[in-house]
């Protein structure tokens, strides 16, 4: 099988965030993904369920034979293993791991979607995605990645994380 760029969105909003990140983006070669480029952190506002921390989030790009529903197993072995529990859909989490796009596959299963089904209207996976492949297409909407940004309508708070603050 051939190698697949791969798109990964990553979160976190328990516990020690950052580092929460980089064990989850430290854990991707056991995953089968070779990782290429790594957005900067950034810190973003609670969409859906907006009672709880604001996460932190970054866009990992990769390399990958794993066929995507295998990957999609994988990550969730991640978030397993980092103790993460979704108790609440859209709520707190100390890692979720997201396909956003995975080559120009797309796949429309009850277990797994590709593109994200929801990717072009959260700013909090396009400003990162767009750092790091600004031209990257999705292939249902053809458009780039730079392009979803420009048209979405969400309006929700990402700026570049300052641990320093």
């Amino acid at each position: 099988m051939s190698e697949s760029t791969v798109y990964l969105s990553l979160g976190s909003n328990v516990g020690d965030r950052e580092a929460n990140l980089r064990a989850g983006i430290a854990a991707l070669p056991g995953a089968g993904v070779r990782v290429t480029k790594v957005s900067a952190f950034y810190e973003t506002e609670p969409v859906d369920f907006l009672e709880q921390a604001w996460f932190l989030n970054c866009v990992v790009e990769g390399e990958t034979e794993v066929p995507a529903p295998e990957l999609l197993g994988k990550l969730r072995k991640i978030e397993m293993r980092m103790g993460s529990k979704k108790l609440v859909a859209k709520g707190p989490r100390l890692m979720d791991m997201d396909i956003l796009l995975y080559g120009q596959e797309m796949i429309d299963s009850p277990e797994l979607q590709v593109p994200h089904p929801r990717m072009h209207l959260r700013r909090f996976v396009l400003v990162p995605l767009v750092e790091i492949a600004a031209e990257a297409r999705h292939p249902g909407l053809e458009i780039t990645a730079a392009q979803m940004l420009e048209r979405t309508e969400d309006r929700s708070q990402v700026w570049r994380f300052d641990p320093a603050r």
